[in-house]
């Protein structure tokens, strides 16, 4: 099974089908789809074009041997956490996670705020993840194509075969949906 055959399927359609025979050639494609943009991740953390590309190699590695363990939804997003964690112990690691370069990844310089705040929002991402997948698949769907793909009611509609009616109401349940579980989430941590 060449990766060229199935180059053409999105990435949720990938993750199925590896989710379902653990077969590493549908994540090669997967891998294949993004080794620019954990390149381009890798070298904005590291500013070193050969530790950004062992870097890619060691989130490659480390992918193959973690997703097996999660449920993910979101590939490209997943994936470039990944990416950036490592980056980041890379740096630590090296002693060369100092307040100048956390202030440089973070974008604030003199603020305090700034490490929590961005923990905090990595925490809300991998918390949203988690409630999507607790969602039904209509209102995923819509929630998905409106919010992340940035898709309008009447594409979901054509894309979906509901009426536009009927993605509105997926759209706003969902939303409601995911807030809940979120705040159900956050109180059993």
């Amino acid at each position: 099974m060449s990766n060229s055959k199935h180059k053409d399927l999105d990435d949720k359609e990938l993750l199925l089908r590896y989710y379902q025979d653990y077969n590493n050639d549908w994540l090669g494609t997967l891998l294949q789809r993004y080794t620019m943009l954990l390149l381009g991740v890798c070298m904005k953390y590291l500013k070193n074009e050969e530790d950004a590309k062992d870097s890619v190699q060691q989130v490659f590695l480390k992918v193959i041997h973690e997703l097996p363990k999660y449920k993910v939804e979101f590939f490209k997003s997943w994936l470039y956490m990944v990416a950036k964690n490592h980056c980041l112990m890379k740096l630590r690691d090296k002693g060369k996670f100092t307040a100048e370069i956390n202030d440089q990844l973070m974008g604030a310089p003199d603020d305090a705020e700034a490490i929590p705040q961005a923990i905090e929002k990595d925490n809300q991402l991998q918390l949203m993840e988690m409630a999507m997948s607790a969602l039904n698949e209509e209102q995923r769907t819509c929630v998905t194509s409106f919010y992340l793909e940035k898709q309008s009611y009447q594409q979901i509609a054509e894309g979906t075969g509901y009426t536009v009616m009927q993605v509105k109401s997926h759209i706003q349940n969902g939303k409601r949906n995911l807030k809940i579980q979120m705040l159900r989430m956050q109180n059993n941590e």
